[in-house]
């Protein structure tokens, strides 16, 4: 929506061509806030019949004089006694819609007066209205052809007069682009987007951002025991191939275990010799998206967190295609760790090239944790809709890490059960276990059951299945129609935040 953003810590006596100001349901316009429009327009709108103050309304006034802002909307902050952070998310969204359309070239965000009576932590509360701002600058433009003409958005600047709220507008406009780097890898194009092209680019990424970036392929994967991405990838011409990122800070311990991040990373997936029918094949690119969330993550981690303990991603990267070559249902595959699965379903693929990551991570990283992020069943659509992702976690530490950063991050997360009764419904006749049971009772819990045979005891892991949170349909929040989310990458850049 916006050609460019950016966030102005400078101080000017400039008045910006817009000021944006907060209300709570309810409420009057507060004291301080009515100080920054002496001309009283502010105040007199904030009376009107549409200033609700509901989360997300808006209210405009358009004040006379010099050195006063062509234009001020007061942007609705709910109810004071629930008020989170996270209803600024809903404000940024509205407030930058309207911006758009407006194309206001400066902004002054003054929320921070308001959000004293709420108790409000100016920065964390900064940091979500920019993230809102950031997701909603964000289009796919690459292919913009000479078939039509797209107007393009306004030069947005914004500022705020608390240091702490521009702080926090700075660092979330900074997260947001982490996530726009994911949600450009997810909408680029499977002619594209091949698994060589995603670690092409990891590495011009690693290039910019100071991480390492290592890509293995051909016969490295078959030195490893990578079975998962050799079967998985074999019948595509694009190539698979596993794409390790590295951050470690300065002056890290030799024995510091690392967090692993986990991503499945399938460019294309028509469902193997399990075609998929009807529509099914549509918006398989983004079957690449947990692996995008990973790469957008490890943006965050080199440009804005920059945690002090090792962190790495792995990207499993494969295109799930058709040939002679292709595998096949009863084909039985011997994993690194020695477990054998039986293929019942080529359509379930992604756990095959996850169970490779994870027992790479076991055996190669000697991980403090390992998260990893999958848009892996339909089943948990089913089950939590868009509202949350899955989760699976049985390590209390970690799990408790997760949420908080769910709810730093607006990303929900809902716990899913393990138990060992899912675990056997993996159980094969001829091999150790299945990769999917056609019962489809329990459906996203086999998925969460059959990775779990490749994570080593004690090592503390979190399954998320993003298959409902990685894109929406029409206009959500800061998103616009048919687009990805980006979804994982503040989550993880919110935890790494606190290591």
């Amino acid at each position: 929506m916006f050609e460019s953003l950016t966030v102005s810590t400078r101080v000017t006596k400039a008045a910006p061509s817009c000021l944006v100001l907060g209300q709570f349901k309810g409420a009057a316009l507060d004291a301080d806030s009515q100080k920054l429009d002496p001309s009283g327009a502010a105040l007199a709108a904030s009376k009107r019949p549409e200033a609700t103050g509901e989360a997300g309304s808006i209210a405009e006034a358009f004040p006379e004089g010099a050195r006063t802002p062509k234009r001020i909307i007061i942007v609705g902050l709910g109810d004071k006694k629930t008020f989170s952070a996270d209803r600024l998310r809903s404000a940024g969204a509205a407030v930058g819609r309207r911006l758009a359309r407006t194309k206001d070239a400066t902004c002054a965000i003054e929320l921070a007066p308001c959000l004293k009576a709420a108790k409000a932590d100016a920065t964390h509360a900064g940091s979500a209205f920019g993230e809102s701002l950031g997701l909603l600058a964000w289009r796919y433009s690459k292919f913009d052809g000479t078939g039509r003409e797209r107007a393009k958005g306004p030069k947005l600047a914004v500022r705020s007069s608390s240091k702490p709220f521009a702080g926090g507008l700075e660092r979330g406009v900074a997260l947001a682009e982490s996530a726009n780097v994911s949600r450009t890898l997810s909408a680029t194009p499977p002619n594209v987007a091949t698994p060589y092209f995603m670690a092409s680019e990891a590495q011009k990424m690693a290039r910019k951002t100071g991480l390492k970036c290592t890509v293995y392929r051909d016969s490295q994967l078959v030195r490893e025991r990578l079975e998962g991405l050799i079967n998985v990838g074999k019948a595509s011409e694009h190539k698979p191939c596993l794409i390790r990122l590295e951050y470690t800070p300065k002056g890290t311990a030799k024995n510091a275990k690392p967090i692993v991040l986990l991503g499945k990373t399938i460019t294309y997936d028509c469902g193997g010799l399990s075609i998929k029918v009807g529509g099914g094949m549509r918006g398989m690119k983004q079957d690449k998206d947990g692996g995008c969330a990973v790469f957008g993550a490890m943006h965050a981690v080199a440009t804005v967190i920059k945690p002090k303990r090792p962190v790495v991603g792995l990207l499993v990267a494969a295109e799930n295609a058709i040939s002679d070559v292709a595998y096949r249902p009863d084909d039985i595959l011997t994993f690194r760790n020695g477990v054998t699965v039986e293929v019942t379903n080529t359509d379930a693929e992604g756990r095959l090239v996850l169970a490779d990551g994870l027992c790479w991570a076991c055996d190669k990283e000697d991980p403090a944790a390992i998260i990893d992020l999958a848009t892996l069943t339909g089943g948990v659509v089913v089950a939590l809709g868009s509202t949350y992702a899955g989760m699976w976690c049985d390590d209390d530490k970690l799990r408790a890490k997760v949420e908080a950063a769910s709810e730093r991050s607006g990303e929900r997360v809902w716990r899913l059960p393990h138990h060992q009764e899912y675990r056997d419904m993996m159980r094969s006749e001829v091999a150790d276990i299945i990769n999917s049971n056609p019962n489809r009772k329990a459906h996203p819990i086999q998925g969460a059951a059959f990775l779990s045979y490749f994570c080593d005891p004690g090592v503390p892991w979190c399954h998320l299945d993003i298959a409902g949170t990685h894109s929406v349909e029409g206009e959500q929040g800061a998103f616009i129609k048919d687009s990805p989310t980006g979804w994982g990458v503040r989550l993880l850049a919110e935890m790494l935040d606190r290591e």
